[in-house]
This record gives C-alpha cells, sequence and structure tokens, in this order.
C-alpha cells in the first residue's frame, strides 16, 4: 500500500452509498445507465448478464452473451442464494444504491453500433460517485422497466436512452 501514493491507511471504511455492477451489451438494448430497486438489483446479481468479449477472454472474436450469477459465479464458493440474500439486506440497511453500467455498445449490435466510449463511461462512474447523479430526472424503459437518467453532465444524452441511437427506432 505504501507504492500508492492516494491510498488510505487503514484501507478499510463503512458501507457503500453505492453498488455499480458492470455489464457489457453487445446488442445495444441496456443504457449505458440504470439505477436499480432492490428486486431488479436481485434479478441482474443472480443472472450477472455481461458478454465475452475479445481481449478480455481466450479464443473470443466477436463477443458473446454471457450469464455468470454474481458476475463471478466460478468465484463463489456458496449458493447465490446466500450472496443475493446478504447484497440485499446490506442495501436495504443502509440505503445503498444500486447502478447498472452498461459498457457495451450502443447505436446498434456489435458489427452496426459502436462501443460505448470511456469517456462517458468515466462521467457517468464520476458521476455516481460525487452524487450529481442523484439530480438528475430519471425516465424508465418500456419493456425492461430500466430507470435512467435524462442528462448527465459531461455524457452525451442520446446514449442515456438506447432508442435514441438506432436507426430504425422500431
Amino acid at each position: 500500500m505504501e507504492f500508492i501514493d492516494n491510498a488510505q491507511i487503514p484501507a478499510v471504511t463503512g458501507h457503500p452509498k453505492n453498488i455499480v455492477f458492470l455489464t457489457c451489451d453487445a446488442f445495444s438494448v441496456l443504457p449505458p445507465i440504470a439505477k436499480l430497486t432492490l428486486e431488479q438489483a436481485m434479478y441482474h446479481f443472480y443472472s450477472g448478464y455481461t458478454s465475452k468479449v475479445a481481449g478480455t477472454e481466450q479464443g473470443i472474436k466477436e463477443p458473446t452473451p454471457t450469464f455468470s450469477a454474481c458476475f463471478g459465479e466460478a468465484f463463489m464458493p456458496m449458493s447465490p442464494q446466500v450472496y443475493a440474500d446478504l447484497l440485499f439486506n446490506k442495501c436495504q440497511q443502509h440505503g445503498t444504491n444500486v447502478w447498472l453500467v452498461n459498457t457495451g455498445w450502443t447505436g446498434g449490435r456489435y458489427g452496426i453500433g459502436k462501443r460505448i466510449s470511456i469517456h462517458d463511461t468515466r462521467n457517468i462512474i464520476n458521476a455516481i460517485h460525487d452524487g450529481r447523479i442523484n439530480n438528475s430526472e430519471f425516465e424508465t424503459m418500456p419493456v425492461f422497466n430500466l430507470s435512467y437518467p435524462k442528462t448527465i453532465e459531461g455524457v452525451n444524452t442520446e446514449i442515456l436512452n438506447p432508442v435514441n441511437t438506432w436507426k430504425n427506432k422500431e
């Protein structure tokens, strides 16, 4: 720890105000940021939807959807139910916000659209951490019932609702 310039010693803290689930949607249907209810958080935690992508997975040449309970099933020695119950209880007890951050595609699936920019993703994460996102007005997506902010300072507003980025909105 002594080699990390901005490390806090001791390296302990209280309960988090925010938890971020990271996903990579290769089909451009999930928004880049969604605020989850506790019930939605449990659903996404159980399913662990993401995509295996080239550069992070051996043998992957194009994104492949995958599901991994708790976003890391292979590393969890107990049943996903144990971790989900713990997450639910701690979030409820401490009023923790849970966010689904999508770093996948926008404007169409892989091969048609493009990856959500690292610039926009960083600004989304910063808005979560500094609390600015809590001042945003939110809308709810039909079908997925996900709540997303209409604007975030420093983020391309068009990408916040995936439908806005598709050429064929139907």
